[in-house]
């Protein structure tokens, strides 16, 4: 992660223990990645090991998420997705889930790095943004 984006996240979280979860450990990056049979963005796991779960202008779920987040990790949102979701491509299921829109549409990091949105009535998948790092951008902005 950049030092910039880094500060602007510091910023906001900083002022409000609430935003911010407890910093991502190895052992849980690890597990997490053979539990869903992934392989994590570095720029997301950058993140999670700075600032754990936290809410930089939209929340990102990690395995111990801010208050104001909730408890839901990226494993269980994950597993929840592949669940309750029928017909799901090669890439969806290759991908986890690490948001929502407030919609209940998830927000997902493809293996390839883009960050998507699925749109739960339609089965339709957008892109977001081609990397973690723009979607954190946008958001702080």
């Amino acid at each position: 992660m950049d030092n910039i984006l880094q500060k602007r996240i510091e910023k906001l979280v900083d002022s409000d223990n609430a935003l911010r979860g407890r910093p991502a450990t190895d052992n849980e990056i690890k597990d997490a990645e053979i539990n869903l049979n992934i392989k994590f963005d570095t720029q997301y796991i950058d993140f999670i090991k700075i600032f754990g779960g936290a809410f930089c202008g939209i929340a990102i779920h990690a395995f111990d998420n801010g208050d104001m987040i909730g408890n839901e990790t990226v494993t269980e949102l994950t597993q929840r997705f592949r669940q309750y979701t029928t017909n799901l491509s090669d890439e969806l299921m290759n991908s986890y889930v690490i948001s929502d829109d407030g919609a209940g549409n998830p927000i997902l990091i493809s293996r390839t790095g883009h960050v998507l949105i699925y749109f739960h009535d339609s089965g339709e998948t957008e892109v977001l943004h081609t990397t973690f790092n723009d979607l954190l951008n946008q958001a702080l902005s």
